[in-house]
């Protein structure tokens, strides 16, 4: 499996770092680095890069605003010495956030949310279970299908579920499992009375809902940007009205 990736930055020693980080993992393949999100539009619509490293402050355009025109984007890893664009990144879906200045470690960890995604769907693509959906809801729990397997998740045990594109990882007590899945068709198919959406990426079990401060929702020990259209449903948890 090989990823292709570009970086992204409009500082070089920046992309120096990115390139070196890159080049530890195999499955990271570099197509090539720009200092301006506007040198790299035609190989981005080519549809030949599966993930951006994306700096957000540049001078021509800002990361943030140059994801937005992109009708198809790939996944993105935002990388900005900038704390306050991180809820902007949850609203642009991207996969992770990494503060300047960062280590290897916090960068493999952003890296394999994307290999996990990718590997999630090879894996589905190879396995076949005669008249099983994807993912099936029951009354008390639901069925899902990835890493060659069919498993039975109990509402009970499932703490949130976050939408990336095609995909959707469930995120339980036993760990979290991605596969294949439409987060409005699990929204529409899971019980109202014990998970609600808070966001156009995720969903939350209501019975883990510990407070709200703003716009984030602290769901167990994580917390969660809450979506504007959402937000009413999210006070009524509360008791509270708009």
């Amino acid at each position: 499996m090989s990823i292709k990736c570009l970086i992204i930055d409009d500082e070089r020693l920046a992309r120096e770092y990115l390139k070196n980080y890159i080049s530890k993992i195999p499955q990271l393949e570099l197509l090539g680095e720009f200092n301006s999100p506007l040198k790299a539009i035609n190989l981005i619509k080519s549809g030949e890069v599966d993930l951006l490293f994306l700096d957000i402050q540049m001078p021509d355009i800002t990361g943030v605003d140059f994801l937005r025109t992109l009708s198809q984007a790939p996944d993105v890893i935002f990388t900005t010495a900038y704390q306050e664009y991180a809820l902007e990144g949850f609203n642009l879906n991207v996969t992770d956030y990494l503060l300047k200045p960062f280590s290897f470690e916090r960068f493999l960890q952003a890296v394999n949310k994307v290999l996990d995604k990718a590997d999630a769907g090879s894996r589905s693509d190879n396995v076949q279970f005669p008249n099983s959906p994807e993912t099936s809801i029951a009354e008390s729990y639901l069925t899902i299908r990835a890493d060659r397997k069919l498993y039975k998740i109990n509402f009970s045990d499932l703490h949130y579920i976050e939408g990336q594109k095609a995909y959707v990882t469930f995120h339980t007590v036993k760990g979290k499992i991605t596969a294949l899945a439409s987060l409005k068709e699990l929204e529409e198919s899971l019980p109202d009375s014990q998970f609600l959406r808070i966001h156009k990426s995720y969903i939350v079990a209501t019975r883990e809902i510990v407070s709200l401060e703003g716009n984030i929702l602290e769901v167990g020990h994580v917390k969660l940007p809450v979506g504007k259209m959402y937000k009413e449903k999210v006070l009524n948890v509360f008791n509270v009205k708009l």
